[in-house]
């Protein structure tokens, strides 16, 4: 292929996929099958790398994502991003209506749309390009999230036709539909990870992820609602409809409304209908239509005096409570989980309700036999909000928290400082056993993903495995006689405990499982101490000088390495030949140039990201600190620091250094 056909197929290629990804995404029409337009896309991929002259920035592969983005830059709103006042009742929305006519002196109209449970975003585009996306933020300003962005399918890179504005920004709500959220979930859940708990913060959280091939693996969506920068068309209605034309996706479901009863009609609807829908709503957005009254109309110093949400009602249900249960997770954490009555609510029927924790259950004075309030409110999990105690049974009987352990009997404590009770028998109850295991198995500890929960609790029930030591002692001829274990299935198992021996040293101490010791905390252990025995050695005021270590997570790591059971773990898997060190690489980025020195970090800059600057002060012995104090040896500062911090670091006089300055001092 020539250069010139090269290009001529990128051009054809570029623009048939842009058709489809348009009927697929925003008119819900798919043209050809999903096989058929990842080939074209597999082809086109290829013909860029290629030719790279040839590629483009609103080329249809960019939406794969692949780029990472260290960190996501402050950008100011050309147009503030105001929030919307919030009314929960008819006559309020009633007063809303009454301030509105007496604002105006023509008749007017409403449109009305789904208040989409997402996050906000701002779209620039330049002569039919995306440009520019940018979030909400505090309204003033937001993060640019362009390279994330431009991986959701139903946002054009490109526009239809030719009657768009030269520049304009059009502004929507970025969801996460719930098939995707529950995808995720379940992912989640099968390596161990907790769950996300709601699609809103699932969105929010991915938006704002480095990776941008994560994030078009999370098939986001994007619904638009108004445009500004744009004069043509008087009215809002009429200019949204305009923009779906331009290749943009506006919900079918928005309508005018001639009145406040046939707004009221609208809320009323779609209040009953909400849990049909794929994505998540918390309400109905109501706005005057003409643009000119909404100028008329004005703005308060925080939100639009033309528009306004109602807010649905989390939905509740009453329901009988018929047993409290006590379920015991990973750290031996004690969760009591209601029981319920099967009951319809929110879509789903529910049976149980998590009761958190004992403080709980007594403010509530919740009782085995109760009738009970449920409610969802937008979170997986439901909760009881209240007690009918007008139907409460005539020989109902206090609850009284257990006091041993539902699984192993073994003696509940509770530490002052703590809501929940926890059992201490870590190496003799099994839920905590399993739990531990699949934590140490799973994705982002020791990645030995042949090994499931399922096939835990079977190795566990059979005897082969009591503690997370006893994995590497596996054989092949231990895991045939196992139900749904073939040749093939042992050998990869046995393959990936082999393989798993080369995880380096900070993610095997995030394995083992201490009791408050995260992802996070556990990769600054393990570049603070270099090694375990340094870790094994420490007390509680050598783990304070670690970065972001308080009391309580250090008492908890100093308990855990007193503990006999825990030390021979270590020191068996030692002996399987486990990395209980720093590698040389990782050692060769480390020094002790900063031992004794804490940092404070505030703006942006440009060398490095905030991360960047974090790790750098932990490997070269410094710690990392949120506030200014007293204490504080050095306030690394950027551009656009916190007013508050400089003002504070002056007058304790603590010394204020730049990013070079700070280059210079680990050089």
């Amino acid at each position: 292929m020539t250069k010139e056909q090269a290009k001529h197929r990128i051009e054809q290629l570029s623009k048939e996929l842009d058709e489809h990804n348009y009927h697929y995404y925003v008119e819900s029409l798919p043209t050809i099958s999903d096989f058929e337009f990842d080939k074209l896309l597999e082809e086109l991929i290829q013909l860029e790398k290629e030719h790279p002259e040839f590629l483009k920035a609103d080329s249809p592969s960019q939406r794969v994502g692949g780029q990472v983005t260290k960190e996501f830059k402050s950008v100011k709103h050309k147009y503030p991003m105001l929030s919307l006042g919030n009314t929960y009742s008819a006559d309020e929305l009633k007063d809303f209506d009454e301030r509105v006519r007496k604002g105006l002196s023509d008749a007017y109209e409403y449109v009305c749309e789904l208040k989409f449970d997402g996050v906000a975003i701002g779209l620039t585009y330049k002569n039919g390009q995306l440009v520019q996306a940018v979030t909400r933020g505090d309204g003033e300003q937001g993060d640019d999230v362009t390279t994330n962005v431009k991986t959701i399918k139903s946002i054009p890179l490109k526009l239809r036709g030719h009657k768009y504005p030269a520049e304009f920004e059009i502004r929507g709500e970025i969801i996460l539909p719930r098939k995707e959220f529950n995808a995720i979930n379940k992912e989640r859940e099968e390596i161990g990870e907790p769950p996300l708990a709601n699609p809103r913060n699932a969105a929010s959280g991915t938006l704002k992820m480095q990776d941008s091939s994560v994030v078009a693996g999370r098939n986001l969506d994007c619904f638009l609602y108004a445009i500004l920068g744009y004069d043509e068309i008087q009215s809002h209605y009429e200019t949204l409809k305009e923009s779906k034309t331009w290749g943009f996706k506006v919900s079918d479901s928005m309508i005018k409304c001639k009145d406040i009863e046939a707004v009221l009609e609208y809320i009323n609807h779609w209040d009953k209908q909400r849990h049909k829908l794929d994505f998540d709503i918390d309400g109905v957005v109501i706005k005057v239509n003409s643009y000119e009254q909404q100028r008329i109309l004005g703005f308060t110093a925080k939100s639009p005096r033309w528009a306004i949400s109602y807010k649905f009602k989390a939905e509740q249900v009453s329901t009988i409570l018929e047993k409290i249960t006590y379920q015991v997770g990973r750290t031996g954490s004690i969760t009591p989980v209601a029981n319920l009555k099967p009951v319809p609510l929110a879509g789903t029927i529910v049976k149980r309700a998590s009761l958190h924790n004992a403080d709980i259950i007594e403010k509530l004075d919740v009782r085995e036999g109760d009738t009970v309030y449920v409610e969802k409110g937008g979170e997986i999990i439901p909760k009881i909000i209240a007690v009918d105690l007008t139907k409460r049974p005539a020989l109902s009987h206090k609850t009284e928290y257990i006091t041993h352990c539902p699984e192993c009997n073994a003696l509940l404590v509770r530490k002052e400082d703590e809501a929940n009770h926890f059992c201490p028998n870590e190496n003799g109850c099994p839920p905590q056993i399993k739990g531990k295991m699949e934590h140490f198995v799973s994705r982002k500890a020791m990645n030995i993903d042949s090994l499931g929960g399922e096939t835990i609790s079977q190795l566990y029930d059979a005897g082969l495995i009591k503690s997370i030591a006893d994995i590497y002692d596996l054989k092949k001829e231990d895991l045939l006689p196992l139900e749904r274990m073939a040749e093939k299935s042992a050998n990869n198992l046995i393959q990936g405990i082999e393989d798993s021996k080369n995880v380096p040293f900070d993610r095997l101490v995030y394995a083992l499982g201490i009791r408050h010791v995260g992802e996070t905390t556990a990769k600054k252990l393990a570049y603070y101490f270099k090694n375990i025995d340094g870790l094994l050695k420490a007390d509680v005021e050598q783990l304070l000088e670690v970065g972001d270590i308080g009391e309580v997570i250090a008492r908890s790591i100093v308990e855990h390495f007193r503990d006999e059971k825990n030390l021979k773990i270590i020191e068996h898997l030692r002996k399987k030949g486990l990395k209980f060190e720093l590698s040389d690489e990782q050692l060769a980025a480390t020094s002790d140039k900063l031992k004794g020195l804490t940092f404070v970090i505030s703006g942006t800059f440009t060398k490095f990201s905030r991360d960047d600057l974090k790790k750098l002060i932990e490997q070269n012995g410094g710690k990392n600190v949120g506030s200014v104090s007293g204490k504080t040896s050095y306030l690394l500062a950027g551009d656009n620091m916190g007013p508050e911090k400089l003002k504070k670091a002056e007058k304790l006089e603590v010394k204020i250094i730049s990013e070079d300055e700070f280059a210079k001092m680990i050089s």
